[in-house]
């Protein structure tokens, strides 16, 4: 179907997919403005069952706890902030590329002694009461996504999935296995340590944790979360997990790379992790210090860690497991490589045996005909949770950016003629601009330099055929337009939220050659196919699945307003203007 021009209607358009034609529309040099005409004409789907064009979880109720009902879809916003949105391009339209985003799925053993759950409430991602769902949820992901099959707006079937990082979320073995079963199918079993019973926080007796079986009136029940008989059984339960239908590739974020996503792994902790030690609770002042730590400072962070463990912390014993051992980048791209974990291809899914050679984990792709995609690597491993990008890495990454590139302009301003010409460009990462500011020299190449995101958009902004930057990273929807005073060197950097913390989402990318000098790249924000209505007596897989995302928007830690973003930020039909030849 590539390469396809087509003007078509959705037929029983629903009412909020309807709607679309009366919201405002942004355009270059002015605010939110009403432009009937053209948002009328960006709203020609052709399908959008299985998107938030269609239906979108909405919260009810006066009580603490809120339920999720399915509520109306949300509408296209036009952004036109880079490029003008002329009349009539819906039937001048070809469609270039259609493929999804995965990011942030946090594939997490809650079981694991390397955690800090105890920290919650100075740091909302310490502990989450949906969290011993995550695989289930990432599960239900996926089926949505075989189910939808195509882009709304140019009907292309899906090239790919693109996971921008942190797929595990304490980089163990362990959760590395349920992140590549997940993606490529297979029997899992979302349990550590003892197979037979949890052992983890959540049956602790702990009025610091809810403790979803149990009577017991602890915080999070006073925040009006349920009980409900057989969650934990539950969640540890075998199920088989579909895996993707069509091709997927991994980036590497921080909770790949790194111990909570915030501390070198320097190897010094291994034992503890497969260990039997794990420390449930702490006093307020030692919690305190030790949440300034993870943020400021590692290396006294593992001293208070390290003093905890010795006299210092509520210690519970849990079953020692040899799978929660951490993984090096290398095991990273070795592990991509197993054939057990191919499922719809490509072999390795981006990585290769040179990758496994070097622990270099960026490369290169084929995203759709004329459509290339790059990966980056943009985890730091001296710590921290915010990365940046070694000298190495940004060299290589113009060397691609010029083969592939008609022209180019050099720091002066000058166009530079070489290259293939003739390719897009789609870069992928897991930071975003915005969370690159950490330069700390790399402990593994400590005289290597590090750049920043500033830098990032300044050289990508160098190759007009460059068109978007995806990324994740901050839990939050979020759609920045890197403009610039010559027009064809401008792109747009689209941030998705978590499937972890609510909202859930992932998102459906298109790109579309209007043939009026102008590119549309649409953004489509979809949910698992898990139910919206819950169930407290079902703990099937689907009404897990439900109860992930409805446990995730009554986090009493999390801020599910912040991170949805705003509509500007959801489904979009975001303006280019079409690089010259």
């Amino acid at each position: 179907m590539s390469g396809i021009s087509r003007r078509r209607f959705v037929t029983g358009m629903s009412s909020a997919a309807a709607t679309a034609a009366l919201w405002p529309v942004l355009t270059p040099g002015r605010a939110l403005a009403q432009d009937e005409a053209l948002a009328a004409t960006a709203a020609r789907a052709v399908r959008i069952d299985g998107t938030t064009l269609e239906q979108a979880a909405t919260p009810v109720g006066d009580g603490a706890y809120k339920r999720l009902v399915a509520g109306p879809g949300w509408p296209l916003v036009v952004r036109a902030e880079l490029a003008g949105a002329a009349s009539g391009r819906d039937d001048r339209r070809t469609g270039l590329a259609s493929f999804v985003q995965f990011t942030d799925l946090h594939l997490t053993d809650t079981e694991s002694p390397v955690r800090f759950e105890y920290l919650a409430r100075f740091i909302d991602s310490a502990h989450r009461p949906q969290e011993t769902l995550t695989v289930r949820g990432a599960s239900s992901l996926v089926e949505r996504v075989n189910a939808v099959r195509q882009g709304p707006y140019t009907g292309l079937p899906f090239s790919l999935v693109m996971a921008t990082g942190d797929n595990t979320d304490n980089h163990e073995r362990i959760e590395l296995d349920w992140y590549l079963t997940v993606m490529s199918g297979g029997r899992i079993t979302p349990d550590s340590g003892d197979l037979a019973r949890y052992e983890g926080v959540q049956n602790s007796g702990s009025a610091q944790y809810w403790n979803p079986e149990a009577s017991l009136q602890d915080a999070y029940k006073a925040k009006g979360l349920p009980q409900i008989p057989g969650f934990l059984s539950g969640a540890i339960r075998p199920f088989d997990a579909p895996g993707l239908s069509v091709p997927w590739y991994t980036t590497v974020g921080n909770h790949d790379d790194s111990i909570e996503g915030s501390l070198p792994d320097l190897g010094l902790l291994g034992d503890l992790y497969t260990g039997s030690r794990k420390v449930e609770g702490c006093d307020d002042a030692t919690a305190a210090k030790l949440a300034d730590a993870l943020l400021h400072d590692p290396g006294e962070a593992v001293i208070l860690l390290s003093r905890l463990l010795a006299d210092g912390g509520s210690i519970r014993t849990v079953t020692p497991d040899e799978r929660r051992h951490p993984f090096t980048p290398a095991e990273f791209a070795k592990a991509h490589l197993n054939p057990a974990y191919t499922g719809a291809g490509p072999v390795g899914h981006g990585f290769t045996q040179d990758a496994v050679g070097s622990g270099h984990l960026y490369y290169t792709f084929d995203l759709a005909d004329g459509v290339l995609g790059i990966s980056l690597d943009t985890t730091n491993r001296a710590g921290f949770a915010d990365g940046s990008l070694g000298t190495g890495q940004l060299n290589w990454l113009e060397s691609v950016l010029k083969a592939h590139s008609g022209h180019w302009y050099d720091s002066d301003g000058k166009v530079v003629r070489g290259g293939s010409g003739g390719r897009l460009v789609v870069v992928f990462s897991h930071h975003t601009s915005g969370t690159m500011g950490n330069l700390l020299p790399d402990p593994y190449h400590p005289f290597e330099g590090r750049h920043s995101g500033d830098e990032l958009v300044a050289l990508l902004q160098r190759f007009p055929n460059v068109v978007a930057w995806v990324n994740g990273h901050t839990h939050t929807n979020r759609i920045i337009p890197h403009g610039h005073t010559v027009a064809e060197r401008a792109f747009w950097e689209i941030n998705t939220a978590s499937h972890v913390d609510y909202p859930h989402h992932a998102r459906i990318v298109e790109i579309a050659d209007n043939q009026d000098g102008t590119l549309s790249l649409f953004t489509t924000l979809i949910e698992s196919a898990a139910p919206y209505a819950t169930d407290f007596t079902d703990t099937s897989d689907r009404g897990l699945a439900a109860l992930y995302r409805e446990l995730a928007y009554n986090d009493p830690y999390a801020t599910p307003a912040t991170r949805i973003g705003t509509a500007a930020d959801h489904n979009t039909e975001l303006l280019l203007t079409k690089p010259a030849t």
